[in-house]
């Protein structure tokens, strides 16, 4: 290696370092809890260990409830009982309730615990909640991605789809793209002619706009939406002005809406498509569009055959970069929107805040991040296509 090219590591090292430490290595942590399954093998280690010899025919011998009964009684963590517990009760609803029962009658069980324990507590005579343990024992699991996409994994071991009042998750997903396909489509219908607007003007005038256009980034996406929720209330400014010029009798239903996500939503990024279409468009020389009008072109055709595909790469960029942003909108969703109108990132956000449920949080980032890259990397060749189109 050169001196001049040890000099150029030695330069971007930092940068290097500081997107290793701070994405690099906390994403993919993330990712790998979305495959983790340590929390049943580290809290019932014997149990597991019997009931990996089982056929799963019937119950399971003596050993096997011997060994539930010592490793709930040897259970010294209560952080580690819990989130074993947490994790059973996510695959079969009321498992949680059956661990914490088992823990409170250890003082009156005796042997053989094959006829005392189901006798205190019946469903450990049901083979079911032995499935359940014998299935999550692996140190990895496809569960959290499986229930992200409406599937689950039976105590038998099958995958089936969930029932249809637990089935969110698709309809979430085709929900978070389909609102923020839109935001960028509405982004780019106003950007276009703004963006344009300017680069026409002078390069005093021209700086003034951009001013007023990279005003919001200096206000806080918190604060630029609550100022919708104000605005878009029934008591708000907006409705009197529709009463007060008549076009309504009674004031409409605006917040709490999917207009009211969208009308927020392209307010915050609309700046993000305006940048990179007036950087385009500024450099567009006039020459290209008077050589076509010189060859008899009628200015729709200007356009079309001419300026749209030499401004294509702006509308990409910004689209591009409008999308990614949207699939990730949670504030926005969540102060404006109603039930129907939460987006991925909001569960993204309960499951960390509420459920506690690092699983599903990773799992839904995974896919969100897998969907998002797949989408981009289709539009990347379907662009340079869709230029030539409109070109020829």
């Amino acid at each position: 290696m050169s001196h001049k090219s040890r000099i150029s590591w030695l330069l971007v090292a930092p940068l290097l370092l500081l997107v290793l430490i701070g994405f690099i290595i906390p994403i993919g942590y993330t990712m790998t809890k979305a495959v983790d399954n340590a929390d049943v093998t580290g809290a019932l280690p014997r149990t597991v260990s019997v009931l990996d010899r089982w056929d799963g025919a019937g119950l399971p011998s003596e050993a096997a409830f011997a060994a539930l009964v010592q490793d709930v009684t040897d259970t010294s963590s209560a952080q580690a009982f819990g989130a074993m517990t947490r994790r059973l009760n996510f695959e079969l609803n009321g498992a949680r309730a059956v661990m914490m029962k088992t823990r409170r009658e250890l003082d009156s069980l005796a042997p053989p615990y094959a006829e005392s324990l189901p006798a205190a507590i019946p469903e450990w005579g049901d083979p079911q909640m032995w499935h359940l343990i014998k299935t999550n024992s692996n140190p990895l699991t496809a569960s959290y991605l499986l229930r992200a996409l409406d599937l689950e994994i039976t105590p038998e071991g099958h995958i089936q789809p969930v029932s249809q009042d637990r089935a969110i998750f698709v309809d979430l997903f085709q929900r978070t793209f389909w609102i923020s396909v839109w935001v960028t489509v509405l982004c780019v219908l106003l950007a276009y002619p703004t963006a344009y607007y300017i680069s026409t003007l002078s390069d005093r005038a021209a700086s003034y706009a951009m001013l007023l256009v990279l005003v919001p980034f200096w206000t806080s996406i918190l604060v630029r939406t609550t100022a919708w929720f104000i605005l878009l209330q029934r008591e708000g400014p907006i409705n009197a002005a529709l009463e007060a010029l008549q076009i309504t009798d009674a004031p409409l239903q605006l917040i709490f809406t999917r207009f009211a996500v969208y009308v927020a939503m392209v307010h915050v990024l609309l700046p993000f498509q305006i940048l990179p279409l007036y950087s385009v468009m500024k450099r567009q020389g006039p020459q290209y569009i008077k050589a076509a009008a010189s060859l008899g072109a009628p200015p729709w055709r200007q356009f079309v055959s001419v300026y749209l595909p030499l401004t294509m790469p702006g509308v990409a960029a910004g689209a591009v970069m409008v999308f990614m942003l949207s699939v990730g909108f949670y504030v926005t969703p969540a102060l404006v929107g109603g039930l129907q109108d939460q987006m991925v990132s909001y569960y993204i956000a309960f499951y960390t805040n509420q459920s506690i449920n690092f699983g599903m949080v990773a799992a839904l980032s995974l896919l969100l991040l897998f969907f998002t890259a797949v989408l981009i990397a289709v539009a990347r060749r379907l662009i340079p296509n869709l230029g030539n189109t409109i070109k020829g």
